[in-house]
């Protein structure tokens, strides 16, 4: 596999060099037939009436075309500035890279050069997952939580495109195939069928007006009761109230589809929908209980959820879970729960990698009792890590390497903001649904948000004191972008996806930092130098004007030397013996 990468090198080698050697080639070639046809081309005296027609140039044509090139290229900055703002990138460079690469030959000679490579790659690059938006386990309730803080503030929590996903999540859960069948009068009478198109509605009111004419219909709709609990409850109270009254109904369906599953796909549809209605229910029934101050009653509502049905384990009520025994400090039973869920055949979360980090900075807290004695890079750097703390530092690489975006929010150096309904693993969203229920657990956990700033600043994510000496031992969190270590490498599109469900007055946190296009900075020096020299021609006309003959002369010199010493190797009478054969 070695010598073929070596052969593969020196092959895509020689073809690039090849292919720039026929460009020089063809250039010499064609300044070579210029110089030899000069003399019927004319191109002396061409020169000569081009020279004299700057001589009779008056100073206000270079004002105006420096003034002129100032604005063209203002103009073009602004919208490289504008298009690197939205998508990340640049115009000029991207169209130079889909449009002129394939003519130049680059794109196509690169991309046969890496064939083997790309090929002996395929079978990872098929294990790494795209960036798939998940359900935010943690999500808030958009009457009681979400409306509130549009009350107050004025500002929409919630992108449209959050909730379109919600719409679509609800219409997978609560509805089956059967609501599709029944004929068109039917439907109108059907609890279910107006509940579906009680989902699809995008306005609020439009959706909370069909559940009530649901329940008209039939008092035991729990779908309804469900909508209303979310979105016309203003209280976690009356939130909870609905939510037993969707139990009860949903309970007795669940109960009743169980006989009758077996009798067909049409029954199995059925009870697919009414045990997603009755896990849905209780999982926010036990969520409820935890934001009202009942976290042992939350903390066995989850665990019997999580025992009855186990293979719903694709909701992820283990988070919910974690969170509920963070709150009652019971780090045990959450250790327990991390050697359940944190396997290498299970998907990662934030919940999971910095949860793990947040037990083991415990385990460095606990060696360090008093705040005086608090632990310090300083100290470690002079006696070494001990074994706890380099698990805890460890543990904090790795959890930084699935999401370098959460440090910023648990250290209280960016602000939050509500987490959307919706999250992207590994992006800015789910650091914000994490550090939103999870900083509190940080703060409680002495050292525990001391140790992370440590590893933190120390390491390629941190800003202020990457070149610091003390926190040289904790310089070993690699670049995921770059190269996995311990994941996959970082995707690049958790920016454009964030930006979808993140709200418009949030700064989206982006990992890498971009720098900017060189186009943008070759735009701005060429905006500024053309507005200087505007500025200069129109104050000073003769000496801008001496200048520029100056730097004419200087660039012109190297060629009028060369075409003397070429007039002085070639015949003068070459162009005649030509004609002649």
């Amino acid at each position: 596999m070695a010598d073929m990468e070596v052969v593969d090198r020196v092959k895509s080698w020689l073809s690039w060099s090849w292919t720039w050697y026929l460009w020089a080639l063809w250039l010499f070639l064609v300044v070579l037939l210029i110089y030899l046809l000069r003399t019927p081309l004319r191109v002396y005296e061409n020169m000569n009436i081009v020279a004299m027609f700057l001589n009779t140039l008056t100073p206000k044509f270079y004002v105006a075309l420096t003034g002129t090139s100032s604005l063209i290229s203002g103009l073009i900055l602004i919208f490289e500035w504008w298009y690197f703002r939205k998508y990340g990138t640049s115009f000029i460079e991207q169209v130079s890279l889909n449009h002129l690469g394939p003519w130049l030959g680059g794109v196509e000679n690169n991309n046969n050069g890496n064939n083997n490579t790309n090929n002996s790659q395929n079978n990872n690059q098929q294990s790494v997952p795209e960036c798939k938006v998940w359900r935010n386990p943690l999500n808030l309730l958009r009457g009681a939580e979400y409306n509130r803080y549009t009350w107050v503030t004025g500002k929409e929590p919630l992108t449209y495109y959050d909730m379109n996903l919600s719409a679509q999540d609800h219409q997978t859960f609560f509805t089956c195939d059967t609501d599709h069948s029944r004929p068109t009068d039917e439907l109108a009478c059907v609890p279910s069928a107006v509940m579906q198109r009680a989902w699809r509605e995008r306005n609020p009111q439009a959706r909370i007006k069909a559940a009530h004419e649901a329940l008209e219909k039939d008092p035991e709709c729990a779908t309804a009761y469900i909508l209303l609990a979310e979105e016309e409850a203003t209280t976690i109270l009356e939130t909870e109230r609905l939510f037993k009254q969707a139990l009860k109904v949903g309970e007795a369906n669940y109960k009743k589809s169980q006989s009758t599953q077996h009798l067909g796909a049409h029954y199995e549809a059925i009870h697919r929908r009414d045990t997603n209605v009755c896990v849905y229910v209780r999982r926010r029934l036990a969520m409820c209980a935890r934001k009202l101050g009942r976290v042992k009653e939350a903390v066995k509502m989850m665990r019997d959820l999580m025992k009855e049905f186990p293979m719903m384990s694709v909701l992820n009520i283990h988070e919910n879970l974690i969170e509920a025994l963070l709150e009652l400090q019971a780090y045990a039973d959450v250790q327990a729960v991390l050697a359940k869920y944190d396997d290498i055949s299970l998907p990662k979360s934030a919940t999971i990698c910095y949860t793990a980090a947040l037990l083991k900075a415990r385990a460095v807290a606990d060696n360090f009792p008093f705040a005086s004695c608090r632990f310090s890079p300083e100290i470690a750097s002079k006696r070494g890590l001990s074994t706890a703390e380099m698990n805890a530092v460890e543990a904090i690489h790795r959890a930084v390497e699935f999401n370098p975006h959460v440090p910023k929010y648990l250290l209280e150096t960016k602000s939050l903001i509500l987490p959307p309904e919706h999250l992207l693993k590994r992006g800015d969203s789910e650091a914000i649904a994490y550090a939103f229920f999870h900083l509190p657990h940080w703060k409680r956990v002495d050292g525990a948000l001391n140790l992370l700033h440590c590893t933190w600043e120390g390491s390629p994510y941190g800003e202020s004191a990457v070149g610091d000496a003390p926190c040289h031992a904790f310089r070993m969190i690699p670049y995921p972008l770059e190269k996995g270590h311990l994941f996959y490498p970082y995707p690049s599109c958790t920016e454009s996806a964030d930006r979808e469900l993140l709200p418009a007055f949030h700064e989206v946190s982006v990992y890498p930092k971009k720098e900017l296009p060189f186009f943008i900075l070759f735009t701005a020096g060429l905006c500024s130098v053309t507005a200087l020299l505007a500025l200069l021609t129109h104050q000073f006309p003769e000496p801008m004007g001496l200048v520029a003959k100056t730097f004419l002369n200087t660039i012109t010199s190297p060629f009028n030397f060369l075409v003397e010493k070429l007039e002085g190797v070639l015949p003068s009478n070459l162009w005649h013996q030509l004609t002649r054969l």
